[in-house]
């Protein structure tokens, strides 16, 4: 595939690689609307249940926007339909879960993109930062929320500093669920996808929108788990799991 990224299928498990190693894998707007693209076909198709995010090589997962090709005169409209999948993609609104395994370090808008992840894998040899604030900037694309997923602050020493932090201490903070060897890294989420793809597709969505919702909106993820208790314990899904449990054999997940 063009545009600096490629797709390709495990299963049930869609992948989106970002092949821009030679650049570090830097963002441009031909790839941002691409990756939203892809992200949004990975949400409408029912044979992928989960979507694996990555990059190529081993020096960076994402260094952010590509900085030559914005300079140059490149715009990015948020109202393109693959922009608005990428925003979407980075916000963690996609209704597929998301695990992000990062290949190598991720900064700034490359950050942002990683955290658009429900899972996240790092490389114990990758560091993360937020370095904004040292150009005249701040991480406007989402990057302030990360005070939902560690400590505010933590996510405040990031974004007003601008310094790195490696992987393990990021682990530490609980931001990352595995740090491992670079060769291990893109097997390892993988193996998360998997666990997670054998699992019902409505109750994967009901929970990754429940957990990110009770974290920012209490109130409204208590009024949306009332309607979602009423469409999963209601599924074939839900007879499926029963019946499948008693006879002792893997359901057959239809996704309704």
């Amino acid at each position: 595939m063009s545009a600096g990224f490629e797709f390709e299928r495990h299963g049930a498990v869609g992948v989106i690689r970002l092949n821009r190693p030679a650049a570090r894998n830097a963002l441009t707007v031909p790839m941002i609307e691409g990756i939203g693209a892809a992200a949004l076909a990975a949400e409408a198709d029912p044979a992928i249940r989960v979507l694996l995010l990555t990059g190529a090589g081993d020096r960076a997962f994402c260094s952010g926007m590509d900085l030559r090709a914005f300079a140059a005169g490149a715009e990015f409209s948020d109202t393109s339909p693959g922009a608005v999948g990428y925003l979407r993609l980075t916000a963690g609104e996609l209704s597929v879960p998301v695990v992000a395994a990062a290949n190598g370090s991720a900064v700034g808008g490359g950050l942002e993109l990683l955290l658009g992840g429900d899972i996240l894998i790092a490389a114990e040899n990758a560091t993360f930062a937020f370095p904004e604030v040292r150009r005249g900037l701040f991480p406007g694309g989402g990057g302030t929320a990360i005070g939902a997923r560690i400590p505010v602050h933590i996510a405040l020493e990031l974004t007003l500093t601008g310094a790195p932090i490696t992987a393990a201490r990021g682990y530490q903070l609980g931001l990352f669920s595995a740090v491992v060897t670079p060769d291990l890294v893109f097997a390892t989420a993988l193996e998360y996808a998997e666990r997670i793809a054998a699992n019902a597709p409505l109750g994967l969505a009901a929970c990754k929108e429940l957990v990110r919702l009770t974290v920012t909106d209490s109130a409204r993820a208590a009024e949306r788990r009332k309607r979602w208790q009423q469409t999963v314990f209601t599924s074939d899904d839900a007879a499926e799991g029963t019946r499948a449990f008693l006879a002792k054999r893997p359901p057959v997940w239809r996704g309704r």
